[in-house]
């Protein structure tokens, strides 16, 4: 299959991903692909994605090895367009090692916590810890639907009617977040996530609100990143950032 051919890289050439990419600028001094997170650090700032699930479709060795650290971060923000997935979240950890610098500043709150529990009207896509609590009454979409979720396919009906959205950040890497923003531009609307790019240019596309991670202590964060850490871990060595888009 061609790189042109790859649905990845269809789905990865939408626009947004062009706009998060513009201006990207430095040198990664390193580039981890952990089994649960991918960590990209530069000059200004450290970015993370989710590493995709061993055996996903299309999930398999990286071309290069040993060879994407020390590359421009516009360089690896460039492998959004890869048929392999291990280099599209290359891409995003490496956009996001841009958007989310060290000196980012905003808000300190929980990106759930600006969202309001309108029953099925408020909407989540993707299981986020502690969300029972949070907004019990809301519908929940997953990729592997629990007893009380909906599937993939219910986000065609559901997010045309919804009033309350938040969206995981790893819609980024399948290429499902425009669709999904497409889908429900009426909505309050929270991208959510470590994985978060702390970028105005999704302000562009309807976002209303930008929940994500701003790494503190690189060093930490690649030493539990390579041993296969979680967000938990994580969390000790970086600061939760939320931005609101000023024009909502």
């Amino acid at each position: 299959m061609t790189l042109s051919e790859s649905p990845l890289a269809a789905a990865l050439s939408d626009p947004l991903y062009d706009a998060l990419a513009c201006g990207v600028s430095g040198k990664a001094s390193r580039v981890i692909v952990g089994l649960n997170w991918t960590l990209v650090a530069g000059p200004d700032g450290a970015g993370v994605s989710h590493t995709p699930t061993r055996g996903t479709n299309g999930c398999r060795a990286l071309p290069r090895p040993g060879d994407y650290t020390g590359r421009d971060l516009s360089e690896l923000a460039a492998l959004r367009q890869s048929a392999n997935i291990f280099e599209a979240t290359i891409a995003i950890a490496a956009m996001n090692a841009f958007h989310n610098r060290f000196d980012r500043l905003g808000g300190t709150d929980n990106g759930l916590d600006l969202v309001e529990d309108h029953g099925t009207k408020t909407v989540i896509v993707g299981r986020f810890p502690g969300l029972d609590r949070r907004l019990p009454g809301a519908a929940v979409i997953e990729r592997e639907p629990g007893p009380n979720d909906y599937p993939e396919s219910a986000a065609e009906t559901l997010l045309p009617q919804c009033e309350q959205l938040v969206i995981t950040a790893s819609t980024l890497l399948d290429g499902a977040l425009p669709r999904l923003l497409d889908l429900a531009p009426q909505a309050f609307t929270v991208l959510l996530g470590p994985g978060t790019p702390l970028a105005a240019a999704l302000f562009d596309r309807g976002v209303d609100a930008l929940s994500g991670l701003v790494v503190e202590d690189s060093d930490a964060i690649a030493r539990i990143v390579g041993e296969g850490g979680a967000v938990s871990a994580m969390k000790r060595h970086a600061r939760n950032i939320t931005l609101r888009n000023p024009g909502s």
